[in-house]
């Protein structure tokens, strides 16, 4: 028999804070993945849109950028708007009910690590959402500004961790019963005159309108899937929601 060496390290030592966010991530991506609900918010739901927008051709001009090279951006956004604030909002809510937040934020991992986790699982699932909702807007004719790719990776990352903070805001600070029914609310709100899907110029009030993270984050990937350019006004709005909503986050989440 081989005889186990039983000597102590010299320097023991864990993994990585990213090892650990990473793995966290890619358990919460599994987690909403099999999760019937979170798919039919994250990916049925924008889906469905964008199918009826393009088959409407609500947005159809006659000298202007065609309905689905408009809505697809829009529905980019909306998905972002999804899995960040409905998905994992909800799931979060329910899991601080149930003890589970309080319990992993005992581990190594740590309260930071574990927010940081879910901001990843968001982005996992973001992938497999522009995978999905890219293939089919180009099967139905989306062009998108090939120039302008970076600049909407850069957005939709922005927004998942803006978003992201604005679910886990609201579900460690109130009860997993209002938390579902706020986030679904906001979603709904946000979706249909927060500047996501419609651009901010077709509302009444745009002026407050294109203030809230949602319409920055359209407004942002508009400009980049179809003008190839950089919105910085939307960025810098989206970034400042982004901090406000993750240092308040960290501030006022509640664990139990």
């Amino acid at each position: 028999m081989t005889k186990l060496d039983l000597t102590p390290v010299e320097e023991p030592h864990s993994s990585t804070l990213l090892s650990k966010v990473i793995a966290q991530g890619r358990y919460e991506t599994r987690i909403t993945m099999t999760n019937g609900e979170q798919l039919l918010v994250s990916i049925i739901l924008p889906l469905l849109a964008l199918t009826g927008l393009f088959v409407t051709g609500l947005f159809d001009t006659v000298d202007g950028p065609s309905t689905i090279d408009i809505a697809t951006p829009g529905i980019l956004a909306l998905s972002v708007l999804s899995s960040g604030l409905t998905g994992q909002g909800i799931a979060t809510g329910f899991d601080r009910r149930y003890g589970v937040l309080q319990y992993l934020a005992t581990t190594p991992l740590g309260p930071i690590g574990l927010l940081l986790g879910k901001v990843v699982a968001v982005l996992m699932v973001q992938v497999t959402q522009v995978i999905v909702l890219g293939g089919v807007a180009l099967l139905m004719g989306w062009s998108p500004n090939l120039a302008g790719l970076g600049i909407a990776a850069l957005f939709i990352v922005l927004g998942a961790l803006t978003f992201t903070g604005l679910g886990l805001f609201i579900a460690g600070t109130v009860r997993p019963e209002a938390t579902l029914a706020l986030t679904n609310l906001l979603w709904v709100i946000l979706g249909a005159i927060g500047g996501v899907v419609f651009p901010v110029a077709d509302f009444a009030g745009s002026v407050v309108i294109d203030y809230l993270p949602s319409a920055a984050l359209g407004n942002g990937l508009r400009s980049a899937l179809i003008d190839g350019s950089f919105d910085g006004t939307a960025f810098v709005i989206l970034t400042l929601w982004g901090i406000i909503l993750s240092v308040g986050t960290i501030r006022w989440f509640k664990w139990r």
